[in-house]
This record gives structure tokens, sequence and C-alpha cells, in this order.
């Protein structure tokens, strides 16, 4: 059975860095994925359903609920790993009781934690306008950003919380404590 541990965060709050970390160092049997580079793979592919993705990442916005389901599914069965990290997944509510309602009847995934990057928005600001690698970083898309990260924050909590899989880690110290920390918790629940 596939052990699934989906990392959330802010924008800028380090969630991809840490899990692909993570995944490098036990290469042999820990696999990431990041919600956002699956769908910026697509759209630098130039498909259609690439160019659709677009549209809604380069101003900030939600990617469809389909797309997303059907983008993460797909990268969990055709990981050839049993540990699988997938960051920035779920940022909406929707996105969260879809996942939970495929988990229910899957009987070859398990989602083991929810593992939250705390970060204060204004570490995360100066952290994504720091980076800006991107035309998506910049402080109204920014702005954005961190409003459709937070507005569903505390039904996701509630939710994961109530299920007993929500685990928060403190991302304002060092990336290797913070890496440390994480993958301490993930070795020690698979």
């Amino acid at each position: 059975m596939k052990k699934l541990f989906l990392i959330i965060g802010a924008p800028g709050s380090g969630k991809t860095t840490d899990a692909s970390l993570i995944a490098e160092k036990n290469s042999d049997s820990i696999a990431h994925y990041s919600t956002g580079e699956l769908l910026r793979d697509e759209v630098a592919s130039g498909s259609e359903l690439g160019k659709t993705i677009d549209s809604f990442v380069s101003a900030g916005n939600l990617v469809p609920l389909d797309i997303v389901i059907n983008t993460i599914v797909g990268a969990i069965k055709n990981s050839p790993k049993d540990v699988i990290l997938i960051d920035g997944f779920p940022r909406s509510d929707e996105q969260m009781k879809a996942l939970d309602a495929i988990l229910a009847h899957e009987t070859t995934v398990q989602l083991v934690s929810v593992i939250e990057v705390e970060v204060s928005e204004q570490v995360a600001c100066d952290r994504v306008l720091g980076r800006a690698r991107g035309a998506d970083d910049n402080v109204q898309v920014f702005n954005n950003r961190m409003k459709v990260y937070t507005e569903p924050l505390a039904d996701i909590q509630a939710f994961y919380g109530a299920k007993n899989l929500l685990h928060k880690i403190n991302g304002e110290r060092s990336i290797e404590e913070i890496v440390s920390e994480m993958e301490a918790f993930v070795k020690g629940h698979i």
C-alpha cells in the first residue's frame, strides 16, 4: 500500500524545497510531487490543457478541481515509490473533500498525514518576492495567492485535525532543521 503525505503551507513557506530535499535523501523509497510543478509541466508542454491551466495560474487563481484531482491521483498511481509526498494540496475545501472521497474507495493508497509548514504572512511575502522566479511572483499576485491559501485553511485544519491527521511544523527555522523534523516525522509513520 502506498503511504501518502500531503504538505501544505503558504506560498513561500518552503514546502516544495523541504519535500524535494527529503525525497532526494531517500530516493530509493520516497517520491515527491509538487502540485505547482505538475501543473507548470503541463503548461510548459504547450498542450490545450496547459493553456487552460495557465489562464488560471497566471492570475493567481485555483486551477479547476477535476484537472487538479486527476493530475494528483495520476501522479500517485504512477509513482514507482511507496511513500509519496505531495505539496501544495489541498488548497480548497472542494479539493480536500474530492480527494477524501477518492481515497475512501482506494485500497492501494493510505493518507498518513497532512503536514502544515507554518510561516507568518510577512516571512512568506519576503521569501516569494525575494525569489521572484516567474510572472506570478509579484506583490499583487502574492496577496491574491495568500488570500486563496488562507480562506479555506481553517476548514482544512479542522477536517484533518478531526481525523487526527494534521501535523504542524514551524517553517521559520533553517531548512536543515525543518527538513530534519519533517523527515523524522515521515519515517516514523511509514
